[in-house]
């Protein structure tokens, strides 16, 4: 993300307001998401390029969802369509595998889809999530290997794989051509709704 993004620049107003409704300090929430302070001061003035890491840290910490922290002001249409070219990659592999959230859903039980692309050996590790958070992966074309919990499961083109997301978790590439899968993530009720 650059500078002038205006993702970027949402993102940083997110991060702050949802720190200060937390009542946390930069220090207090860089120490909680393991994320220094002097990125997450940088991050709060909409300079540095977060990685997809940090943000899910971030958003874990403070108890919302990575959409949240990207989203601006509702625009007010019933309809939204999102077209892959249009949004920029929040994760971008080795050897040229993405992942881009392509949109959320509002509501007080938000779910996340995902389109990735993964090469074969190509990985993608991820810390666990808040408890109650499910992600589903429906394997479109190619093969993967989902591991949770230490233990690899097989996914090939035309399955659908689900699990709990508070547990370690990683997305493998396997087989001798990309795999492209769908992935929602469901996220909990937010507290008070």
């Amino acid at each position: 993300m650059a500078d002038t993004d205006p993702t970027l620049r949402t993102v940083a107003h997110n991060v702050r307001a949802a720190r200060v409704r937390a009542g946390l300090s930069l220090e207090e929430l860089g120490r909680r998401a393991h994320v220094s302070k002097g990125a997450l001061a940088a991050l709060e003035k909409a300079q540095g390029n977060p990685n997809l890491a940090t943000l899910v840290r971030l958003a874990d910490t403070l108890g919302i969802s990575v959409p949240t922290l990207m989203q601006g002001p509702p625009e007010g249409h019933v309809v939204r369509i999102a077209t892959a070219g249009a949004i920029a990659p929040l994760w971008t592999g080795e050897l040229g595998g993405e992942a881009r959230l392509m949109l959320v859903t509002s509501g007080p039980a938000p779910v996340e889809v995902w389109r990735w692309r993964l090469h074969a050996g190509e990985e993608y590790r991820c810390q666990p999530h808040q408890t109650g958070v499910v992600e589903t992966l429906n394997v479109v074309s190619g093969r993967m290997t989902l591991l949770v919990d230490g233990t690899e499961y097989a996914v090939e083109a035309g399955q659908t794989a689900t699990f709990d997301g508070d547990a370690p978790h990683a997305y493998r590439g396997a087989g001798g051509e990309p795999c492209a899968l769908l992935m929602t993530v469901h996220l909990p009720p937010t507290p008070g709704s």
